[in-house]
């Protein structure tokens, strides 16, 4: 939209923080822009330390690529790679910066430019320096000119012995963290050392605890009273809390917003003790019933009464009875309640001044912790960890350890690595490998083949010795490969790693190993082997392990993925790179509806700047295929769900191998998880949020589904609007109401209503019925409004500007003016006082029309354009000339006049809405003709455009009204994250969650699915990059939950299952074949997922039988009673026609019950041509749109297509108990349809 021209130029004095004229100005933070769901799960400050970070990557095989780039989109300071080897083509398959114009040149050299371009705000940079150098150049304290040393070096290529131990020790006598990440064939091993003293300041990176304050009070501890470490006597202070805490004995607050003598007390840190008290155990009190949350609001004091009643009774009744043994009696603690532990210094009885107001932070401590080094730990690690807990209990571990030394002692005697498929290298490295454990047996807590039962090391030497020697030599023959799930998987938790390093997480504890041997196939013979060397060499790694048919199983996929943001784009990287969908007759087929946006380029590291706004799917397509050009790839610009099923037909889904999500909604995945139930295709799935990540394999008859969870979108914490409209105590109150009180009024539905008034009068009356009376009445009052501003004169800027300063008057002055009053008067009538606890008296905002306040100008410069938008009138943007008009209209506050209604909201009773004032307006609305008004465009809430004004207005929003309650304000990124509901993510998480995923896709290529004993293949995982290795576990899939069906012939089924119908059969047949087949009683069939629609109803089979009919002599026949319930007019009919002469009269009682006669007929015709006709047609009856054009156009699209009908059914077993069958299938008939 243009913008009007500027007239003057003066200093401006607000809105620096301002997204919208930065964004018209080419001023905007873009790195910071790139950020903004990095930030959401570390932190603005977290972010900050992170440029600090420089980081030595040693080695750009497929790890360390994975590494280097995750962290140049995390932003770190600087990345320095090196790896002076020469190119090979094998590198090509995991390295995806590597192309066949890189062969023969050094590896990092040829990766640099790439990397470079991932983000134009980190250094990259190659370290040149030969491998023994490279501990000197640990050294350099101005590391690519930051003025900052190496903060981590990062191994993901193993060195020799000299060469490693050198950089470990050096590392730790410098403070730089030593991290190294190995993927040796179809294993690998991460380790991690923080040196001798390491902070974590924050272990978890959840949020902190803010808690409201209600009450504090000064309680003597007797009676029933029981906090820790306190004595009968003592006198604490408690606070009664808004919300209840998580928080433990010892545990640090920091206390905030304490008014009057109180506020010396904000910023403290004070060590908090639980509440309880002493309850019998015979009282079963329930601290989640409704009486006692209730009863825990009042006083303290009040509560220890009831309580102390409450236990004073039971002892009684316990001695009455003879008092013999012991009174049962349990702690119970208030976890609405704290103890505070006063320093010495502070008065206890200062707190019994406390009369509203307060905060309490809780603080997480900070955590020393001392790190061992790789030389020793790769001794002393008696049961090293696995990512696979069962296997980590069982000591699998301890072989991969030995593993390791056995390789460098290799390399010790030979000057060389243990070769590819060699098997004399691999029978010395068993050798060697066994010689290893031997010798550590006789050192204390040292590593090797012993018996581990539970995690712990029996000090008995490990059974079958045979099988490990075996797993020993798949080691050695397989060390020089490299799966790429494997490097995605390393990659991503090793550079989580690093960011450790500034104190944020908790690390790794040191080892963490995971082997996974069913993804080695057969040997291959020496001239198969030949043929693929000399035909696709860039395999090679890949496939010397999973072997020549399933190479070629790869080779030939038809993959359908759906989602094309970050979790889709390493997807489609990891796919490229293994060769899949690359044979004739395979196909990689993508889907996403979006574009490419800045904060995507922080993740989805497929896209570059100048992508923005180019389609996702194509743009991704475009770069995976430039790296393998044999890569069968179509993308779509298409959502896949109920709308879509004209394109995504039963021939797309029935050409399928599997399927394979990348959403970031639940109802998409359980859509495409219902198309895998139905067609029978294994669905592999994943998800993140932050540091926290999981995936499923979803196996057809093997597994559960996705739709077996409870999983959903929705489970935010409620907030009563009483507080949100009233009493807002937290930053949280204000951003939600300004989200959804004053944008989604304002800016969205107003407009939206306006102009369903303004384009079809009587159609918008028809929908406002279906509207409770409050919202009636926002809608026409809205309605009203936009109509009175035109009728005033021309819609320009200035009257945008006039309705942004009535919004302020009305929202932050005189309402405030209102709820003061009107709270004032209730507590004159009521003697208590109202302002305690956690409602604050409310402040009017300033208003200065000669002088706008500068939170005024905000609010009025993002309200105005919002209005510009809405009217289609030229911005304002520049921040003079907006204040210059501004001051021109000499704006006035309304005179205010006391409300004369004084009831106040405060337990969150729904508002009501006078009847006879929505009736008024819908009269006056209806008798205005809209022909004549503007029309105006809604707005579509869009967080990251910076130029929509969206933001801008909901932060000036929300801290006008943080300031009316003297509220901590909110800074606009905070803003942003929470009102645009943003999901914390990290390219860390993504890459090493979609490794994981990769390498379980291998596993569905070689057909393991299909093999005897398959749940125990594949693996799900659940991780959390944040707390260390702890949190860090894979495991096998759960199988399908079972329903249990309460009938005979088919005790159980799963989701599954289903009961599959051949031809095109009547109703009547299907009916009949369900209750033959099962032997029940089919009560209503209807369209899967769709059951308020009836294609069949048992209670029409029965109206078959019904009489209505007037015999000879003039009585009415009405058979059976139930005839009366349908047609309740004929009992009154039946009983006069028995009475009454031949008359008028009796002619009007006979016209009933022939009428009634003539409806039963037309219903029992109608359903007998549905009861004798197709499924299909009695379907099409039920589920065609009845009016829509458009719809019936589509459903019409689909059904032709459609080869079949998925139906449920609501039946009784022969106990008359509700019983269950799985979803049924019939032929759907198309091409015979009548619609």
């Amino acid at each position: 939209m243009a913008e009007e021209p500027v007239k003057a130029s003066t200093p401006v004095l607000w809105g620096e923080w301002m997204g919208a004229w930065k964004a018209d100005e080419g001023k905007v933070d873009e790195e910071q822009d790139r950020l903004s769901r990095q930030n959401a799960a570390f932190g603005g400050d977290t972010s900050a330390r992170m440029k600090d970070l420089n980081v030595l990557i040693v080695g750009c095989r497929g790890v360390g690529i994975e590494t280097a780039k995750n962290l140049i989109l995390s932003n770190v300071g600087s990345v320095t790679v090196w790896d002076p080897t020469p190119t090979a083509v094998e590198d090509l398959g995991a390295n995806f910066y590597l192309g066949t114009e890189s062969i023969g040149k050094p590896r990092a050299s040829a990766c640099l430019g790439q990397l470079k371009s991932l983000n134009p705000y980190c250094k990259v940079e190659l370290l040149d320096a030969a491998e023994e150098d490279i501990q000197r150049c640990l050294a350099e304290t101005n590391v690519l000119s930051t003025g900052k040393p190496y903060s981590v070096i990062v191994i993901t290529e193993i060195l020799k012995r000299p060469v490693l131990f050198a950089l470990s020790a050096e590392a730790r006598s410098k403070n730089i963290a030593f991290l190294m990440a190995l993927n040796m064939g179809v294993t690998t091993s991460i380790f991690s050392d923080f040196g001798p003293k390491h902070i974590i300041t924050d272990e978890d990176g959840e949020p902190t605890q803010m808690l409201a304050v209600s009450a504090a009070e000064v309680v003597p501890l007797e009676g029933i009273v029981k906090v820790d470490g306190l004595k009968e006597g003592d006198r604490v202070v408690v606070l009664t809390l808004a919300s209840e805490h998580s928080l433990q004995d010892g545990d640090v607050i920091a206390l905030d917003d304490m008014r009057g003598d109180l506020s010396a007390y904000n910023g403290k840190q004070l060590k908090v003790r639980r509440f309880g008290v002493l309850s019998p155990t015979d009282a079963k009190v329930d601290l989640s019933d409704v009486s006692t949350k209730e009863l825990l609001k009042s006083s303290t004091g009040e509560v220890l009464a009831n309580f102390s009643k409450q236990h004073e009774h039971w002892k009684a009744e316990f001695e009455a009875k003879g008092g013999e043994g012991k009174f049962k009696q349990r702690e119970i603690t208030l976890f609405n309640r704290l103890c505070l532990v006063l320093e010495d210094g502070m008065v206890l009885e200062q707190w019994a001044s406390y009369r509203s107001g307060g905060l309490v932070n809780s603080v997480k401590p900070a955590i020393p912790k001392e790190y061992e080094s790789l030389e020793r730990t790769l001794v002393h690690t008696a049961n090293p960890q696995m990512l696979d807990q069962e296997s980590w209990h069982a000591g699998e571990g301890c072989w991969v350890h030995i593993a390791l030394e056995a390789a460098l002692r290799f390399f010790d005697a030979k000057g060389r690595w243990m070769g590819l498929r060699d098997v004399a290298d691999a029978d010395a490295f068993v050798s060697m490998a066994m010689a290893v454990s031997e010798e550590r047996k006789a050192l204390e807590g040292a590593c090797w083949l012993q018996k581990v039962e539970w995690g712990f090391p029996s000090g008995e030497p490990a059974e079958d010795l045979e099988k490990i020697k075996e797993k020993f030599k798949d080691f050695s023959l397989l060390f020089r490969a490299e799966l790429t799930g494997f490097c995605a998987f390393l990659g991503g938790a090793i550079a989580q790693e690093v960011i450790k390093k500034t104190g944020k997480f908790t690390p790794i504890e040191q080892w963490l190993h995971h082997h996974d041997p069913c993804l080695i196939g057969p040997h291959w013979s020496e001239g198969a082997w030949a043929a693929l060397v000399g035909a696709s060499p860039r395999y090679t790694l890949q496939a010397a392990v999973v072997g020549e048919k399933v190479m070629t199983a790869i080779q030939e996929e038809r993959i359908f993925l759906v989602g094309c943001g970050a979790l889709g784009c390493e997807y489609l990287k990891g796919l490229a790179l293994m060769g899949a969908c690359t044979a004739a007759g395979s196909k990689l087929i993508v889907t996403d509806m979006d574009r490419i946006e800045v904060s995507n380029l922080s993740r989805q590291f497929l896209f570059r700047q100048p992508d923005v706004k180019s389609p996702k799917s194509v743009t991704a397509a475009r770069v995976v295929k430039s790296w393998n050009p044999q890569l069968q790839i179509e993308a779509l610009e298409k959502g896949v769900g109920v709308t879509s099923e004209d394109f995504f037909d039963d021939e797309f889904w029935q050409k399928l191998h599997l399927c394979w999500n990348a959403l970031d909604n639940v109802i998409a995945r359980k859509y495409t998880d219902q198309c895998c139930l139905w067609y029978g295709l294994p669905l592999l799935e994943s998800g993140t949020l932050g540091t926290k990540s999981n995936s499923d394999v979803f196996l057809p008859g093997l597994t559960k589904s996705y739709n077996d969870s409870t999983e959903s979108d929705t489970g935010e914490t409620q907030i009563a609007m009483c507080t949100l409209r009233s009493f807002p105590y937290l930053p949280l109150h204000c951003i939600e109401f300004a989200k959804q009180a004053y944008f989604c009024d304002y800016m969205e539905f107003a407009p939206q209503q306006y102009e369903a008034f303004r384009k079809d009068r009587e159609g918008f009356f028809e929908q406002l019925d279906a509207m409770g009376e409050m919202e009636q009445m926002k809608s026409l009052k809205m309605i009203k409004n936009f109509i009175t501003l035109q009728q005033a004169g021309k819609v320009d800027f200035d009257v945008c500007i006039k309705e942004a300063f009535a919004h302020y008057c009305r929202d932050f002055i005189n309402s405030i003016r209102d709820l003061v009053y009107s709270c004032d008067q209730m507590e004159k009538s009521s003697g208590k006082p109202f302002w305690t606890g956690t409602k604050r008296r409310p402040i009017e905002a300033k208003w200065d029309p000669k002088s706008p306040p500068a939170e005024a100008m905000e609010y009025l410069y993002a309200t105005a354009n919002c209005y510009a938008a809405i009217w289609q009138v030229p911005f304002v943007r520049r921040r003079a000339e907006f204040e210059r008009r501004v001051v021109a209209l000499g704006l006035r506050v309304p005179e205010w006049t006391a409300p004369s209604d004084t009831k106040v909201d405060v337990e969150g009773e729904e508002d009501k809405a006078d009847p006879a004032v929505i009736e008024e307006l819908k009269k006056e609305l209806y008798a205005f003709d809209p022909a004549g008004l503007l029309p105006c465009e809604a707005h579509d809430f869009e967080k990251d455009d910076d130029a929509n004004f969206h933001i801008d207005f909901l932060t000036a929003s929300t801290n006008l009204r943080s300031a009316n309650y003297d509220i901590k304000k909110s800074d606009r990124a905070h803003v942003k994250v929470t009102a645009g509901r943003i999901i914390p993510a990290l390219a860390t998480t993504t890459a090493m969650i979609c490794g994981l995923v990769d390498v379980e896709f291998i596993k569905l290529a070689k057909g393991l699915h299909k093999s005897d004993g398959a749940l125990d293949k594949f693996y799900n995982a659940n991780v959390n990059l944040a707390t260390g290795s702890q949190a860090m576990n894979i495991f096998r899939p759960e199988p399908p939950l079972k329903k249990k069906s309460k009938l005979a012939t088919l005790p159980e089924f799963s989701t599954w299952d289903k009961l599959e119908i051949e031809g095109d059969i009547t109703l009547k047949e299907l009916v009949e074949h369900l209750e033959g087949k099962f032997g029940v009683t089919v009560q209503r069939i209807f369209p899967a997922g769709e059951d308020k629609l009836c294609i069949f109803d048992s209670g029409q089979v029965k109206k078959l039988g019904w009489k209505i009919e007037l015999a000879e002599d003039g009585k009415a026949i009405i058979e059976p009673e139930e005839v009366f319930t349908a047609w309740p007019q004929l009992r009154m009919a039946t009983q006069m026609l028995q009475r009454m002469p031949a008359g008028p009269s009796r002619k009007n009682f006979e016209g009933q019950v022939l009428a009634a006669a003539k409806s039963l007929q037309s219903v029992k015709d109608t359903f007998a041509g549905t009861y004798g006709g197709k499924v299909s047609q009695a379907y099409v009856n039920a589920a065609r749109p009845k009016d829509d054009a458009e719809k019936q156009k589509y459903f019409d699209a689909v059904f032709q297509k459609r080869s079949y009908i998925a139906l449920q059914a609501h039946i009784t077993n022969s106990e008359g108990e509700e019983a269950d069958v799985p979803v049924i299938g019939t032929a759907s008939g198309s091409d015979s349809l009548c619609v």
